[in-house]
């Protein structure tokens, strides 16, 4: 691929995912976004994102079979903003128990872990949790102001609502990343993250309206300020 065509978005094909909402979602904010399972047009891309939706297990072993588990860890390490989106957030963690015990790419250390039997005022509350749920900044604020500023939640309220389909949430070892927080019943779990360029939501902006919408152009303008900041590093 040559530099000229690079796309903006590299959306990991892995054989697992909402690859196509993701694609219009960019589209729709302007970002030239390419679906591609390749290790090179995953690192030559001016960012990655990273959907998903099914079973960690199989997820990672798909990663392992089409060779991308260094490569995302590579753009990773790198700087490249690296977005991570439903299972796509789960498979940045060290380990998941979903259907035994599995090995994540170990960008983000910590555990993915089941949402147990949670209870709201009605009684017991079905799981997966699928559907509309608020998502709000965690409790220890960013030093200087606003957690949510200059990420993909800037100008999103507090409380805001986001579309959810799940069964697991994330644990990070470092309670600094936790980016959002959110509730369901009796159960409080991360929703959200942010790790130096990595980024990551365990619902779905491209399924959350207008919301959702607005989570994508803050994206592309995270991915259009880093490649500024490159060349502008190239240049001198």
């Amino acid at each position: 691929m040559s530099k000229r065509s690079r796309p903006d978005a590299a959306i990991v094909d892995y054989g697992l995912g909402n690859l196509y909402s993701v694609l219009r979602a960019c589209e729709r904010v302007g970002l030239t976004a390419e679906i591609t399972s390749s290790a090179a047009e995953l690192l030559s891309a001016r960012s990655v994102i990273l959907p998903g939706v099914g079973a960690f297990g199989d997820a990672m072993a798909n990663l392992r079979v089409r060779d991308l588990v260094g490569p995302l860890r590579e753009a990773a390490q790198r700087g490249t903003p690296v977005f991570g989106i439903c299972l796509g957030l789960q498979l940045l963690m060290s380990e998941s128990e979903e259907f035994g015990l599995h090995q994540g790419l170990n960008i983000i250390r910590g555990r993915v872990v089941h949402l147990g039997r949670p209870h709201g005022g009605p009684g017991p509350l079905k799981v997966p949790q699928v559907g509309w749920n608020r998502i709000r900044r965690p409790n220890v604020k960013a030093a200087g102001g606003d957690p949510w500023s200059g990420t993909p939640l800037s100008g999103t309220d507090d409380g805001a609502y986001q579309y959810f389909v799940h069964s697991f949430y994330v644990t990070p070892e470092d309670p600094g990343v936790v980016l959002a927080r959110t509730r369901y019943g009796d159960v409080e779990f991360c929703s959200a993250v942010r790790q130096g360029n990595v980024f990551a939501f365990q619902f779905h902006p491209e399924r959350s309206g207008a919301e959702g919408t607005a989570i994508y152009r803050n994206i592309a303008e995270i991915v259009r300020s880093h490649s500024q900041e490159k060349e502008n590093c190239h240049a001198a």
